[in-house]
């Protein structure tokens, strides 16, 4: 995301620059400052404007901090890669952000390429493919579904609260302020559980890739003896136990 705020940056400086060259350039309206009275209070208006523009722009794209999506309405891939971006921002968590923004790319390339082999190996009419595809998007599912459980969980977090309670335990050391910095301390260990399990989930891809990048041929009944599909399928069943 930062990378898109810098392209949109970089849109509305052309922009600006864009709408004073065709206002003062002679080959388009020619505004001249000094001309008249009328054209240097046009020219002088333009010039403010357009510094106001930049550095309201600049500030809205660089500085201010983005709206929060509510988790209920994070359906897309586009939407997880912003809510982990907005809390990237946050020293206590920058690091684990940034590898489950790493996480959501890769499971975003992983996904296109399996599909690429399916489609150069089987049709998609084809029993096959449909058992592939289908255990596929289980498991980008369960993917997701510790994404959201991860969103949960940061939706609580207080940054200047922890910040706080790390000071105070360390100068006062209470059993209250333990207590209350361990309750944070169990959110950040989940975040680490959930980033765990997410990459557990890129390696039985990484497999079943590699599994099906093997078959030369495939009888009724292989798929479900596949090492890696059997490997899936218990991390499918194991999603009951998954909590927020």
């Amino acid at each position: 995301m930062t990378g898109t705020k810098y392209v949109k940056l970089l849109g509305l400086v052309l922009g600006v620059a864009a709408l004073n060259i065709i206002v003062f350039s002679p080959g388009f309206i020619g505004v001249e400052l000094g001309a008249s009275a009328l054209a240097t209070a046009s020219g002088v208006t333009l010039l403010f404007a357009s510094a106001l523009v930049l550095l309201y722009g600049s500030y809205s794209l660089l500085t201010k901090a983005p709206v929060v999506i509510p988790i209920k309405q994070i359906q897309t891939h586009e939407d997880y890669v912003e809510a982990f971006q907005h809390y990237k921002r946050i020293q206590a968590l920058e690091e684990d952000m940034a590898l489950g923004l790493n996480q959501l790319e890769r499971i975003r390339k992983k996904k296109s390429t399996l599909f690429e082999v399916l489609d150069q190996r089987f049709d998609p009419a084809e029993v096959s493919y449909k058992k592939f595809a289908s255990v596929i998007q289980q498991v980008e599912n369960l993917f997701y579904l510790n994404g959201r459980s991860m969103l949960n969980r940061l939706q609580v977090f207080d940054e200047s609260e922890y910040a706080s309670l790390k000071k105070a335990k360390t100068a006062y050391a209470t059993d209250i302020l333990r207590q209350r910095a361990d309750v944070y301390n169990e959110h950040l260990a989940f975040l680490k559980s959930s980033i765990e399990n997410n990459e557990e989930i890129l390696l039985k891809l990484d497999k079943l890739l590699l599994e099906i990048s093997r078959l030369d041929s495939l009888e009724a009944g292989d798929i479900e003896k596949m090492p890696c599909m059997q490997e899936i399928d218990m991390l499918i069943q194991q999603t009951k136990y998954y909590k927020n």
